[in-house]
């Protein structure tokens, strides 16, 4: 198995275990640490997997508050990074769940009311100039990648983003999932596939 995923918990080499033993003992700004240096990857994460980045921020909030709550049962037999993204990727798993379900009830009660009463809304957008355009540009690709991202299932879209994005490994995203690495390499192909046959779709027209 590759050192890079997994240590011994005496390895001296292991920052991140070496902080983990430090908040064991109420060291708090240890966990700080962690947080400072995980903090973006995972929000990076979250919001690939959920596709609202509102979301993602509760997610990832939850996931180190969970991860600080944890600590004890952590034994460094994986990496800290490895246990963290599994606690965050489950997280995300079953937050998306939750919008889906409860999306599907704000429709119904839309539908039941027939409409909303609208208040006044107005918003004078500026004048857009080149930079702006390109940003706007830019902005609407990436929706429409993410969207694309958001439509592959659960299994697809968690090694597609791992691996394409976050640039793991297939050991340690075997790691992190826990599943067989062919079939890493297997759901990953699929992903690619899906991702690409999308893609052909929403972006003939930009």
């Amino acid at each position: 198995m590759s050192n890079r995923v997994e240590e011994s918990p005496q390895a001296p080499a292991d920052e991140d275990f070496q902080l983990v033993l430090s908040c064991r003992k109420g060291e708090i700004e240890a966990f700080e640490v962690l947080v400072e240096k995980y903090q973006k990857k995972m929000l990076n994460l979250a919001y690939r997997m959920i596709g609202d980045y509102a979301e993602a921020c509760e997610v990832v909030q939850d996931g180190f508050l969970s991860a600080y709550r944890s600590l004890k049962k952590f034994r460094g037999e994986a990496r800290f990074s490895t246990w963290l993204y599994r606690i965050v990727i489950n997280l995300s798993k079953n937050r998306r769940k939750q919008i889906q379900t409860r999306g599907a009830r704000e429709l119904y009660s839309i539908d039941a009311r027939g409409h909303r009463e609208e208040g006044p809304l107005r918003m004078d957008p500026p004048d857009p100039g080149p930079s702006t355009l390109e940003r706007m540009e830019k902005k609407e690709v990436d929706a429409r990648v993410q969207g694309c991202i958001n439509g592959l299932d659960s299994e697809y879209r968690e090694v597609l983003v791992l691996r394409d994005i976050q640039g793991f490994s297939y050991e340690e995203i075997r790691d992190i999932l826990k599943v067989p690495e062919g079939t890493v390499k297997s759901r990953l192909f699929r992903a690619r596939d899906a991702l690409k046959d999308c893609l052909k779709k929403v972006l003939g027209d930009l």
